[in-house]
């Protein structure tokens, strides 16, 4: 059986039921320039960078700054995380196991700091995280693969003996760039399969004896 060193969370759209405050968020800053948010747009906004949803809207918009837009959507997001992000289902018993098997496990997300920390200071507030990574700790975040091999040199291990648990197209890409293994659980976006990725609906379908077939099966 394949050795699982550690296991790599994304935060929205996986651990937390976030995505959807996220589309909230940037459809009301988008309507204040002018543009109705619609499917068309979401490969530009769920699982992206701050920066680059703000640089997606004001191309489509054909206004603002996107510096300030950028600042208006973390503002936002920031406040609406603030009032409650809710666990997906399955996380908490996930991270549960891993803890009483000892596979430490840490946070890689490509929201803000402010974000994240609200997070972790709120629903997330109990969990044991080795550490966690926002879009702010590494040049470039997902769909780079900066923040997952970051990750894994933070814990002292090679990112092939890591699980990256991901639900969007680019986190999927930038843990898989990093060489994770990858374990999809899609929230708002399809995902592409490609060899290093294994597929589960839901957190609850996971277990950690599964987790590591992850590796096995990404060879």
């Amino acid at each position: 059986m394949s050795t699982l060193a550690a296991v790599l969370f994304d935060m929205d759209g996986t651990l937390v039921d976030t995505e959807v405050l996220w589309w909230r968020t940037t459809e009301e800053i988008a309507g204040g320039l002018g543009h109705r948010l619609t499917g068309a747009d979401a490969p530009e906004v769920v699982g992206r960078a701050v920066e680059d949803t703000a640089a997606h809207l004001v191309r489509v918009s054909g206004g603002g700054d996107p510096a300030e837009v950028a600042a208006a959507l973390t503002e936002h997001f920031f406040r609406a995380v603030e009032a409650g992000a809710p666990m997906r289902p399955g996380a908490q018993r996930l991270l549960t196991a891993l803890e009483a098997e000892g596979v430490p496990f840490a946070l890689v997300s490509a929201s803000p700091r402010v974000v994240v920390d609200s997070v972790v200071g709120g629903s997330l507030a109990h969990v044991p995280f080795a550490f966690t990574l926002s879009a702010d700790d590494t040049a470039r975040t997902k769909p780079h693969p900066d923040p997952y091999r970051a990750a894994a040199g933070r814990l002292g291990i090679a990112p092939g003996a890591c699980v990256a648990v991901e639900d969007s197209p680019d986190g999927a890409a930038s843990a898989e760039a990093a060489g994770c293994a990858v374990l999809v659980v899609p929230s708002l976006l399809a995902v592409p399969a490609s060899p290093p990725r294994t597929f589960a609906e839901s957190l609850e379908d996971v277990t950690v004896a599964r987790l590591r077939r992850c590796l096995t099966a990404a060879g």
